[in-house]
């Protein structure tokens, strides 16, 4: 199996204007989406609804060593990362026609491939081919 980051971008002004009905109505098509994805083989493994923007921080390396750290996203865009699902998966047209229950308006989802050894043939890593050393960001 394949694993898949599905991506939310949204604008959160829309969502900060919502109803209460109208994020009960999200939530709803959420749990919808859940449902299908077991119901038809695939599998969550992970995710999570993100914070505002607002409460971001960006860190940067100058690169001589030392840091920069700004408050607030890291692009500055009506739409933002508003959440994300971790998706095990034999079948990616399947899959993105499932992620039309939740694909609002406002922005959309975005299906991309996690590179762990298990990506599509000619899937190349967005960074490079460099993987961060996990050891090393944390000592």
């Amino acid at each position: 199996m394949t694993t898949y980051a599905v991506l939310l971008p949204g604008d959160e002004a829309v969502w900060e204007a919502a109803t209460r009905e109208e994020r009960e109505q999200t939530y709803a098509r959420h749990a919808e989406f859940a449902r299908l994805l077991a119901e038809r083989g695939h599998r969550m493994t992970g995710g999570a609804e993100l914070t505002h923007s607002r409460t971001a921080k960006v860190v940067r390396s100058t690169g001589d060593g030392d840091l920069t750290i700004t408050d607030g996203p890291y692009a500055e865009t009506v739409e933002q990362l508003s959440g994300f699902y971790l998706v095990d998966s034999d079948d990616l047209d399947d899959l993105v026609r499932i992620c039309g229950i939740i694909a609002g308006s406002d922005g959309g989802v975005e299906v991309r491939a996690v590179v762990d050894g298990s990506t599509p043939d000619g899937a190349e890593p967005a960074g490079g081919t460099d993987i961060v050393d996990e050891a090393a960001v944390t000592s």
